[in-house]
């Protein structure tokens, strides 16, 4: 039986601001899926991942792709960000006690991070992946995990990209690759599915036992 973990991947204000030079267009739509699909990991006792951004104020840790309309743009996710573009989350998908929060410097959610150490000391060998964006940190991520042997599901409305285009060709991609492709509610409902089998047997212990 596969031990599974959510990975929350970039959901930070500084990609979800309409004021943010790092807006992901589609990102902050997304928030409603990913907070479902957090609460209903943790009802299911699966280890939530928060994989997020924090920039140097100097910015000598920003990718060089990207630095120039970083610096220009109000350095997002750093500490002299505004609040409204730091590297918090919004309100309802904030790390929660047990949770873990893991910062990386580049788009993989595994590049230069203990996120692989971390999952194997806890026996996970299934990664679900959301966040942002599709393209570039969920794309990059799926693809490590396969490189690692871990099974990958993409819960596709809990992601996003700039356009509809460039997810649907993104999502068809990791598709292609092996990673199962499933919506939020499908993962809230096989989680209800479990639950459910578990009253039952405990319905029949009940029984058993009188």
């Amino acid at each position: 039986m596969q031990k599974s973990a959510l990975i929350i991947i970039d959901m930070q204000n500084g990609f979800l601001n309409e004021n943010s030079a790092q807006l992901i267009k589609m990102a902050a739509d997304t928030v409603p899926a990913c907070i479902k699909a957090a609460d209903a990991a943790r009802k299911r006792k699966i280890p939530v991942f928060f994989v997020g951004r924090h920039y140097r104020a100097n910015g000598t840790d920003v990718e060089h792709t990207r630095f120039d309309s970083w610096l220009g743009g109000g350095r997002a996710m750093s500490e002299v960000s505004s609040p409204e573009t730091d590297d918090s989350y919004p309100s309802g998908l904030e790390p929660q006690e047990g949770d873990f929060v893991i910062t990386k410097p580049r788009f993989s959610a595994f590049f230069m991070t203990p996120l692989d150490l971390i999952l194997r000391r806890l026996g996970v060998d299934e990664v679900f992946l959301t966040g942002t964006t599709t393209p570039n940190c969920i794309r990059t991520t799926c693809y490590d995990a396969i490189s690692l042997d871990y099974s990958v599901t993409v819960i596709e409305d809990c992601c996003s990209s700039q356009t509809p285009e460039i997810q649907s060709a993104n999502i068809a991609d990791m598709a292609n690759i092996g990673a199962k492709i499933i919506s939020c509610e499908d993962f809230a409902d096989d989680i209800d599915t479990d639950n459910t089998s578990l009253d039952r047997c405990r319905e029949f212990a009940r029984r058993i036992l009188k």
